[in-house]
């Protein structure tokens, strides 16, 4: 099997910082044509506006996937743009602090709908495009590769993750329950649960807390956070053939994190 995803089509949200950008880049760095997907239009124009423009493997789009209207209009520009969809990237994701005990501050609702049903809603509708397209091209046997990006703290209780925490477990479920669904159809899905990794939400809580650095090295048992860029490997296995049998999964990418006792740090 190949690792190749050269000539593949990938939609990539969260594409404008972070671990979407650092996975959108490698992907296109290994011969993919990116749809580069944010809500932030100003910071995805100051990272591949050029590049975009000048209509090569590359484009942009920017809008609020919690709308229906919103993926509809991606798909078709995506379509529009490389005649195809064959991976999905769901990278976008947000945290927000809990206060557990004030319903009004638990953030539950608001992670559910960016982190959770903004995912559901796009590889659902992406899906349906998926076999659409491989039923008029008569295309069968594996068709798509779906891959989200979620977190060890679905699996670990820190009080003031409360909201994250619930919509990273969710995900995880929706990862397995759509892997199940959408096997007959061709369509693989997988996640990749992140720990230790130097997202951009991770380097938010590094600025305002530098103390947290030598405490997930301390609980990491590699010693180190990760760079963006050491989860872009598995994700590009995850949406090749190279993983033509894997689906359902959950990979834990966290330097051995989630071995170890939890300790009171956000679990990016």
């Amino acid at each position: 099997m190949s690792f190749s995803v050269e000539g593949k089509t990938a939609i990539v949200t969260g594409a404008a910082c972070g671990i979407g950008l650092a996975i959108a880049q490698h992907l296109v760095g290994k011969g993919a044509n990116v749809m580069f997907v944010d809500m932030d239009e100003a910071k995805l124009e100051a990272e591949i506006g050029d590049a975009a423009r000048a209509e090569g493997q590359i484009r942009m789009f920017t809008g609020d996937l919690r709308e229906k209207l919103t993926v509809t209009n991606l798909l078709s520009a995506t379509v529009d743009a490389f005649d195809r969809i064959d991976i999905l990237v769901n990278a976008s994701r947000q945290i927000a602090l809990s206060d557990p005990l004030n319903p009004d501050e638990d953030q539950v609702e608001a992670m559910l709908h960016q982190n959770l049903l903004a995912s559901l809603r796009v590889s659902q509708l992406t899906a349906k495009r998926m076999i659409a397209m491989a039923a008029k091209a008569g295309r069968e046997g594996s068709i798509g590769s779906i891959v989200n990006i979620s977190s060890i703290a679905a699996h670990r209780a820190q009080p003031e993750l409360l909201g994250y925490s619930i919509a990273c477990a969710a995900q995880d479920q929706m990862t397995r329950s759509l892997a199940v669904a959408l096997a007959p159809k061709g369509i693989r899905v997988n996640s990749i649960a992140m720990g230790s990794v130097l997202s951009a939400s991770l380097q938010s809580v590094l600025r305002d807390h530098p103390d947290f650095r030598e405490r997930i090295t301390a609980a990491t048992p590699l010693g180190r956070v990760a760079e963006a860029s050491e989860l872009v490997e598995t994700v590009q296995y995850l949406a090749s053939d190279a993983s033509g049998f894997m689906t359902g999964q959950v990979i834990a990418l966290d330097g051995g994190r989630g071995l170890m006792d939890p300790v009171q740090i956000p679990a990016h």
